[in-house]
């Protein structure tokens, strides 16, 4: 992302503050943009060369140099270079969050910032958050998360639930030229290992949740949450400053333990113990009532949000706004006019004798929360179309598998994004969470275990068709194609209404 031509940055600026190995170049070089991708590199870009998983960032800096580059960023071992500046680091990704911190004049000083991590419920708190800051003061305010990013009066459609540190900095640059207050974003555990929100000073930072997710990454539950802590005790720069923790939940408690005194709580569940509290809660098809209650007051709520992970859901972005000085008596009326998150248990096809909903749940804890909150509402069957993505942790697989069997009637295992990895070898890890084998049918094409399933329904039948969410396209080894369930929902439906019988 490149920075405004109207105010030129140079190497000296852009590495302000930053310690260096080495730094062999002129520091008056002009800065265009902090580069990743060498196949971006535009002249006069500093193209920072990342370790991947499987690729050494220095196999590509020839190419950065090809199309321009002015300065390389390296841990590794170069050499000195008479046509552009080499930059040696000790760590190439956190050395990239305070240049793009520099490059872009420190925006994040100039904005309350309000994060949320957790494994679920981040998208829909940061949504539900964006939604109350906004309305209730009458201003702009930033929106960082998985469905979109929201830069004042501006929409971008989101490539990463967190992006990269050029790219957050970028963005928040434009929401303060923008006039935003400040900015609700999803903190994912990839963004905190890879240092993407390395020094970013957050006003306060929620916990949601934690379930097995992403240990494919993490290598184990201990790591992950460790990941997720590590956020909340200032190893990547100034603790928040605010600590918002569901006590509901069992890593959310010992967390709370964990934090150091000068990090405010404020914690939120249905526990006695929690200082933002839901009680009396009453759970409806398409909408939820509790009565709240905080720190100085008590009051009734209302929210289209269906579901008792929902109420959580509420609770976290109530407890956010009251962090950063929101009375929540003048956001429940906002709560309730809250029209919802796309693919976030989105109810497709209203008027139907059955319901069909499409929701992002794609581990085994949300799959069983999905599940929990239909079943008390379907007086008939429910259904369920679900799917594991490739290469990603495998160990989740046939977990998920087993907890669609336990609280399903009965369901089509399909492809959510295989990835590089076949459907059928997908298939033989779900295989072993089988309980039933009568209850579940392996259905390679999407399109397919879909239509299946909308003819297997029936008046006051309920249909989940889980894993994708507000996702638009499925992943195959080398190609993208367009896929929404919602859209194949709607499509499917209106195929079968137009079928004629047959004499």
């Amino acid at each position: 992302m490149s920075a405004d031509t109207r105010n030129p940055t140079t190497l000296r600026d852009v590495f302000a503050d930053i310690t260096t190995l080495e730094f062999s170049g002129d520091r008056k070089t002009p800065v265009t943009g902090l580069i990743t991708d060498s196949r971006r590199v535009v002249p006069g870009s500093v193209f920072f060369a990342i370790a991947g998983l499987k690729t050494k960032g220095e196999l590509f800096i020839e190419e950065a140099i090809s199309r321009g580059a002015s300065a390389i960023v390296t841990a590794g071992e170069t050499g000195k270079s008479p046509q552009i500046a080499i930059i040696r680091v000790d760590d190439v990704r956190k050395t990239l969050a305070g240049a793009a911190r520099n490059f872009f004049g420190h925006p994040e000083k100039k904005l309350r910032l309000l994060g949320i991590t957790g494994t679920n419920g981040k998208t829909t708190v940061s949504t539900l958050l964006h939604y109350l800051m906004r309305t209730a003061n009458g201003k702009p305010w930033g929106l960082l998360g998985t469905v979109r990013y929201e830069i004042g009066n501006r929409t971008i459609p989101s490539h990463k639930t967190t992006p990269e540190s050029p790219d957050i900095y970028g963005m928040m640059a434009q929401m303060v030229a923008a006039g935003c207050e400040g900015a609700a974003m999803e903190i994912s555990s990839h963004a905190i290992a890879q240092a993407r929100t390395e020094g970013l000073g957050l006003f306060a930072l929620a916990f949601t949740n934690l379930s097995r997710d992403h240990i494919d990454y993490h290598g184990d539950m201990e790591s992950y949450f460790q990941v997720k802590a590590s956020a909340f005790l200032g190893k990547h720069g100034p603790p928040p400053q605010y600590a918002v923790i569901n006590i509901d939940d069992e890593a959310g408690r010992r967390l709370a333990g964990m934090l150091p005194p000068e990090t405010k709580i404020i914690s939120f569940g249905t526990s006695p113990e929690a200082a933002v509290r839901a009680t009396n809660i009453r759970l409806m098809p398409d909408a939820g009532t509790f009565t709240l209650a905080w720190p100085g007051g008590t009051g009734e709520v209302r929210t289209t949000l269906p579901g008792h992970y929902n109420v959580s859901n509420v609770l976290c972005a109530l407890a956010l706004a009251f962090a950063a000085g929101k009375n929540p008596a003048n956001l429940l009326e906002l709560v309730a006019a809250f029209p919802g998150v796309p693919g976030r248990m989105e109810h497709v096809t209203p008027g139907l004798p059955y319901n069909i909903y499409v929701d992002y749940a794609h581990t085994d804890d949300a799959l069983a929360n999905a599940l929990a909150m239909l079943r008390p509402i379907t007086p008939g069957k429910l259904l369920v179309v679900f799917g594991c993505g490739g290469n990603r942790d495998r160990g989740k697989r046939p977990k998920m598998t087993e907890t669609v069997q336990r609280l399903a009637d009965f369901s089509w295992a399909t492809a959510d994004n295989p990835r590089r990895e076949t459907v059928e070898a997908i298939f033989d890890d779900m295989r072993a969470g089988v309980i039933a084998p009568e209850k579940i049918a392996f259905v390679n094409d999407r399109r397919r275990a879909i239509s299946l399933a909308l003819d297997a329904a029936g008046p006051g039948d309920c249909l989940l068709i889980a894993g994708k969410g507000h996702e638009n396209y499925q992943e195959f080894a080398d190609v993208t194609v367009p896929f929404d369930d919602r859209q194949v929902t709607r499509e499917l439906l209106a195929l079968k209404q137009c079928r004629v019988p047959m004499p």
